[in-house]
């Protein structure tokens, strides 16, 4: 499939969007301007104004003196180039490649897109009549390349659609400054009588390179296809998604549900044509008022099981608000999965993480309670006892070694020792008493110690000693001393520290 281009324009698009966020604007003679040297320059004027006379690169005085009734307001680049940005985002809905192109300019990669509008007429024409009813003066043109689909957007006819493969003959009738090609070598054509693309395309290549350098003949290779041009998209696409365009706007939860449902089967059909599985999913519905409406869901593990994925989107779409309708669906797959066989098997009796009804399970609880609710952990292999476990995201990681069950370990162990007061009747002996929180506890039974040592490698710092507690209560409790007592410094000895609790 030949790459599909289009380069929208917006010749006055500092006043235009100037009459969006300020209505009573409209049908003003109104110019926006900035200073250079010490006076003001006119950098963009409205139609109303231009009509009359005012020009661009005026000094103000200059336009005050033809229009004495001229609306002069300050420009500001930032704000224009906001709005681009804006309008770049917007065009999100067409295509999910879309870049800046200049102060004023978009490029869009429509390749595969335009046969969601019942063809490339079609989708030219929505594009460039919703940028006009919003109030924007737009050119565009679409073609194989982006070069040429810039140059008709500039200098040929808005609209065109130029056919694959046809634009060396497109390019003809167009002046050379369609090839964006610079002032001074633009005034080299015009006193060489270069007045037309087709006075020069036939010259051989190392006489225009002599004459007006390298650049001349790189624009002319990249507008004809021979040398391919990259765009930088505000947005980086994602490999899985699927689009599903409105011929009315959705309102309801049913037409949301109806379209959620037909996305996710075009999307799982490819997932699982390609061995993949889907883990984290966006739904994005575009409104006709230009706002955005999302949700999205994680898995536990790759699936792309319809019915189930369904069944998480399920959960939110009461979130979104329709307003106005929904125009277009977009579903994406920011991350996906290898699929393994046992996985794809739809038969599965194994049981534990390998089981699917046991992750969809976890699924449905995550999508319900929040991401943060379900954990999985794994033995990690440290001595420090805070370190020994680690949390994992995927149920399909595989432990690198294996639980410790040679010695008792609290159920439950907080993530940070607490300080703790103790008292022993010698000092090397486990604690008969303790206070924790306020509270005293007597200790009547107790087993230990069990010294742990700090891992050279990662820290320095002191040896725990650790003991396991019964209060007289019955409940038991997993404390340390952090390093020796010393017999030369009896008013520097060692803290106490409570680490877990036993069932």
């Amino acid at each position: 499939m030949p790459s599909r281009f289009i380069s929208i324009w917006f010749p006055n698009l500092a006043t235009d969007h100037q009459i969006r966020v300020r209505p009573e604007l409209y049908g003003l003679e109104f110019a926006l301007a900035t200073p250079e040297r010490g006076r003001m320059f006119v950098n963009a004027v409205s139609a109303e104004a231009g009509a009359l006379g005012i020009e661009t690169g005026m000094v103000v005085a200059d336009a005050r003196a033809i229009l004495p009734s001229l609306i002069v307001m300050d420009d500001d680049v930032e704000i224009t180039g906001q709005a681009l940005r804006e309008l770049a985002e917007w065009c999100l809905r067409f295509t999910p490649t879309v870049a800046l192109d200049g102060p004023d300019g978009l490029t869009l990669d429509v390749t595969g897109c335009t046969y969601l509008w019942g063809g490339e007429r079609a989708y030219m024409h929505d594009l460039t009549s919703r940028l006009a009813h919003a109030g924007y003066n737009v050119r565009a043109a679409l073609a194989d390349t982006i070069g040429t689909a810039w140059a008709y957007a500039h200098f040929g006819r808005s609209g065109a659609i130029i056919p694959p493969g046809e634009q060396h003959n497109a390019l003809l009738k167009l002046p050379p400054a369609a090839l964006r090609l610079p002032p001074e070598t633009l005034e080299k054509m015009q006193k060489l009588g270069f007045y037309h693309i087709s006075s020069f395309i036939q010259i051989p290549a190392r006489m225009l390179r002599r004459r007006f350098g390298e650049d001349l003949l790189d624009k002319l290779s990249k507008a004809l296809g021979y040398a391919q041009e990259f765009i930088e998209p505000i947005r980086q696409a994602v490999p899985y998604q699927e689009r599903l365009p409105c011929l009315e706007p959705i309102v309801t939860a049913t037409g949301i549900e109806i379209a959620l449902q037909k996305l996710l089967e075009m999307l799982c059909a490819r997932l699982m044509k390609e061995g993949k599985g889907l883990r984290k999913g966006i739904l994005s519905c575009f409104r006709v008022d230009g706002k955005i409406q999302q949700i999205d869901i994680v898995t536990n593990r790759a699936s792309h099981h319809v019915k189930h994925l369904f069944r998480l989107f399920e959960l939110k779409i009461k979130t979104i608000a329709p307003g106005f309708g929904i125009e277009l669906f977009l579903l994406e797959a920011p991350e996906t999965e290898d699929m393994t066989a046992t996985q794809e098997t739809m038969w599965d009796i194994t049981g534990g993480f390998e089981n699917a009804s046991i992750a969809e399970l976890l699924d449905a609880v995550t999508g319900r309670t929040g991401s943060e609710t379900v954990h999985r952990y794994l033995p990690d292999e440290h001595h420090w006892p805070e370190r020994s476990v680690k949390a994992v995201a995927s149920l399909h990681e595989k432990p690198g070694t294996s639980w410790r069950t040679d010695r008792q370990r609290p159920v439950f162990l907080l993530s940070k020792p607490e300080k703790i007061e103790v008292t022993a009747p010698v000092p090397d002996y486990p604690p008969t008493v303790f206070r924790y929180k306020g509270k005293v506890h007597y200790i009547p039974k107790s087993e230990g110690p069990e010294r742990i040592e700090q891992e050279w490698w990662l820290q320095q710092g002191l040896h725990r000693d650790y003991y396991t507690l019964e209060d007289q209560d019955g409940r038991r409790y997993w404390v340390f001393r952090l390093g020796p007592y010393s017999e030369e410094k009896e008013d520097e000895q060692p803290e106490w520290f409570i680490h877990g609790f036993f069932a």
